[in-house]
């Protein structure tokens, strides 16, 4: 049993795809978001996306916000080689590498023994890479990984719901250079 209000370091990938999964987290966790998405392009669509992950914390009092540098040479290293991948392929897994081992470490350095991330909340990402992913950085990094897949119990419909009252902007591409030349019917927003 894990006791109430124990500290969580929560991977958000934008505003919308947090709603639904700090609304389940904080029942349990004191959540502080980490808003850490070097594959966001181009850096205007990341200010957008980060402006409206501030503005539904402000709003909500739902967690605390822990921001990283936009740092987009991080991801296009992770992915080299792989540019050429569909989406929801190798270069996506990469991606969630890459993004949940910040995580694990950041946790590590900020004290933090949990961590958890938003992305599963989307139906395009595989919750078990996620999950794998994730418990492999958490495990290497000395942290504890919260197993999840926040699609699950209707959370996508309900993160769609809480996006709609708090009139947040809702990307229609995942983030990287990549999904948003996609051809329209590929792309995989959150």
């Amino acid at each position: 049993m894990i006791p109430q209000g124990t500290p969580l370091l929560l991977h958000s990938c934008c505003g919308p795809c947090s709603t639904r999964c700090i609304e389940e987290l904080k029942q349990t966790f004191s959540v502080t978001v980490l808003y850490y998405n070097p594959n966001i392009y181009p850096r205007g669509e990341y200010e957008k996306r980060k402006s409206e992950q501030l503005r539904f914390l402000r709003e909500t009092g739902w967690a605390a916000f822990l921001d990283c540098d936009y740092a987009p040479q991080e991801f296009a290293d992770a992915v080299q080689g792989l540019e050429g991948e569909p989406e929801g392929g190798l270069r996506c897994r990469a991606c969630f590498a890459l993004r949940l081992g910040v995580l694990a470490r950041t946790a590590r350095g900020h004290g933090f023994s949990w961590v958890c991330s938003t992305l599963s909340v989307s139906p395009h990402k595989n919750a078990a890479w996620l999950n794998e992913i994730g418990q492999a950085q958490a495990e290497r990094y000395g942290v504890q990984w919260l197993p999840n897949d926040f699609k699950k119990r209707s959370g996508y419909l309900r993160s769609i719901r809480l996006s709609a009252e708090h009139a947040l902007y809702r990307q229609t591409y995942c983030g990287c250079e990549f999904s948003l030349h996609a051809d329209p019917a590929q792309r995989r927003s959150g």
